[in-house]
């Protein structure tokens, strides 16, 4: 336990400019202090003295304004800034080389149990004023910004913010923040539309053109002569081919009514 209150030290040293000794630190952080209250606490909680644990938690709150459950699991090397207002709950789990600055809350949705608090990997940073909740992992060296919620994984090597949290960095690579997935009800009602459109025409025997009209051509010039068996509006587009087809098949149709009648 004492290893790794000196490793807490070092790392405060390492990672605050403003330290000047190692005594200062020791004597005067408030992260170091409750770093310390809890890993005496972690211990008495493993051993099954949980009320002595929860006794030390509580009043290290007390004194600090950090509320580390006895249950958490702490890694070594931790550096707690400022730390007023930090939360950490039961379940969680804190990898080696970890800051956590102040007002953060590693917590739970209220929905879960067993495992029902985040899992921090080495060397990562909590911003202050996030929210980490639920079970969720938060990969190797990656960074959570000031006031980011964080509700699912985050990958190593990741830079989150907002609310929700999203991923703006990964492996130092800027991450597109547009969505290609969204849905789109124009596109849909086009489609049902197109549908529809197949369905008649085969309902009702009708050969479709397959040639389709650009915006400029879709002024109507000349009225088809067989827009009963055509798509279009116009044979413009397609009057030597599927229209010019239609046209013909409907004058052979014509003739041959011609021919029964004089028959007749």
């Amino acid at each position: 336990m004492f290893d790794r209150i000196k490793e807490d030290i070092q790392a405060a040293m390492e990672r605050d400019p403003a330290a000047r000794s190692k005594f200062e630190v020791f004597m005067t952080y408030s992260g170091i202090r409750a770093l310390y209250r809890h890993r005496r606490a972690h211990w008495f909680y493993k051993k099954g003295h949980k009320l002595i644990a929860r006794m030390i938690s509580q009043r290290t709150k007390k004194i600090t304004g950090i509320e580390i459950h006895p249950g958490a699991t702490i890694g070594k090397g931790v550096f707690i800034d400022h730390g007023t207002g930090i939360v950490i709950g039961e379940t969680t789990i804190i990898g080696d080389n970890c800051i956590l600055f102040q007002g953060i809350t590693l917590g739970g949705t209220g929905k879960e149990t067993g495992k029902r608090h985040p899992t921090l990997e080495n060397n990562v940073m909590v911003s202050a004023g996030a929210k980490i909740l639920g079970n969720v992992t938060i990969g190797a060296y990656s960074k959570i910004g000031a006031g980011a919620v964080v509700l699912n994984d985050v990958p190593p090597y990741s830079t989150v913010v907002g609310i929700p949290g999203r991923v703006v960095r990964s492996y130092g690579a800027k991450v597109d923040d547009l969505d290609q997935h969204l849905p789109d009800p124009v596109l849909a009602e086009f489609k049902r539309l197109h549908r529809r459109m197949q369905t008649i025409e085969e309902f009702n025997g009708i050969q479709p053109c397959e040639k389709s009209i650009s915006n400029e051509s879709a002024i109507i010039e000349e009225p088809c002569p067989n827009a009963a068996n055509c798509i279009f509006t116009t044979c413009n587009e397609c009057k030597e081919a599927e229209c010019a087809e239609a046209e013909a098949e409907a004058e052979a149709n014509a003739s041959k009514t011609i021919d029964e009648n004089a028959k007749d």
